[in-house]
């Protein structure tokens, strides 16, 4: 057992039943999480649930509205500004403003917690800038004006800047928006390499709930008022707690894959798919696209496209998973198919698990 002032001194970050909000307005309450040293924290909820508002609130920049923020063992609020920044990075949502500043400037303002009163930067800390560019892909911007680059390309140099502060933690509000598939997964993939290989504490929050997912070692989902759940993706992810805290109610949250489906089209199927294997799912969603209502099977339940079926097919016909497709789900699926106006097979490979399908092809078409 491992007691609160043991805890505090082992996490990189603990906050003790944190209050966030502006002033009198309390936002979120009663967050309790602590993140180790090499370890990715990701804070998701929708849309005004105050994800950010927590963020400024351990970065210092807004006043606790109760609880306690502990930086690797100290109480936030005993620590001096510049002994925060050397343990801290913040990179918030919010444009930042320049003046004639490229973004090599921008960047090394990472490092005036170590340059002393004029901010004047030697060479190791000219070395630290553009080797933190140059990780983040922003090395050839270095005499770029910053007011003259993409918004994604103003992530990156951000990034840069966090990263230019070698902090032990650092915070991250939505680190991914603006920027493309490609980018988004660079940015994650080196904020994971940053965190072990340096031993960073990394919250951030994120609106991809995929990469959220595949990502982080511990995830807070702030919702209602507080921090709702707090543990692994495996513990978070699963059931339809997504769904719930999302509040969805036009399709549903598909955690095997981490994406959104929606409603199917409901009524009498018109299309049998015979499918399996994932060659039925592109059937799928060009049907549900052009809105006509398909029956799919014959479906075992652990295949990889049983999920996408489920969701979109007004009707799905399924057998267990290993078993083989027994006579019973071939005659419901004749019984359905006999009804429907067009039969299509996706699957061209037949074995002993799914040699019933082979029936209902040879009856269809």
């Amino acid at each position: 057992m491992i007691n609160k002032d043991q805890k505090n001194k082992a996490s990189s970050l603990h906050t003790d039943s944190l209050g966030a909000g502006y002033g009198k307005k309390v936002i979120v309450d009663g967050i309790t999480i602590s993140i180790s040293a090499g370890e990715i924290c990701t804070l998701i909820g929708p849309n005004g649930a105050g994800k950010s508002t927590v963020l400024k609130t351990i970065a210092g920049q807004l006043p606790a509205a109760s609880g306690k923020v502990f930086l690797c063992g100290d109480e936030l609020a005993g620590l001096k500004e510049k002994d925060v920044a050397r343990r801290l990075s913040v990179m918030l949502t919010g444009r930042l403003t320049t003046d004639r500043m490229t973004c090599f400037d921008v960047a090394a303002t990472g490092r005036y917690p170590y340059t002393g009163t004029f901010g004047i930067l030697g060479d190791h800390d000219r070395e630290v800038v553009h080797e933190a560019l140059k990780l983040t892909g922003a090395d050839h911007l270095c005499d770029t004006d910053f007011n003259r680059i993409s918004d994604g390309q103003r992530q990156s140099v951000m990034l840069a800047r966090a990263i230019a502060q070698e902090p032990e933690i650092m915070l991250l509000d939505e680190p991914t928006s603006f920027l493309d598939t490609g980018h988004k997964l660079h940015l994650l993939t080196l904020l994971r390499r940053l965190a072990k290989e340096r031993n960073i504490a990394v919250v951030q929050s994120l609106h991809e709930l995929d990469l959220a997912q595949k990502f982080s070692d511990s995830v807070v989902c702030i919702h209602n008022g507080k921090a709702e759940r707090y543990g692994t993706p495996e513990e978070i992810f699963s059931g339809d707690y997504i769904n719930t805290l999302y509040e969805i109610k036009d399709g549903r949250y598909n955690t095997y894959y981490g994406a959104a489906e929606p409603d199917g089209i409901k009524g009498e199927p018109e299309v049998f798919v015979i499918g399996g294997g994932g060659a039925g799912i592109p059937v799928y969603r060009r049907l549900y696209r052009e809105g006509i209502p398909f029956a799919a099977g014959v479906l075992h339940e652990n295949d990889v496209e049983y999920p996408v079926a489920s969701a979109l097919a007004s009707v799905v016909i399924s057998e267990k998973a290993f078993e083989p497709i027994s006579d019973e789900a071939v005659n419901r699926a004749l019984a359905i198919m006999e009804k429907c106006k067009d039969v299509i097979c996706t699957t061209e490979n037949f074995g002993t698990m799914n040699a019933g399908n082979l029936k209902l092809r040879d009856k269809g078409l």
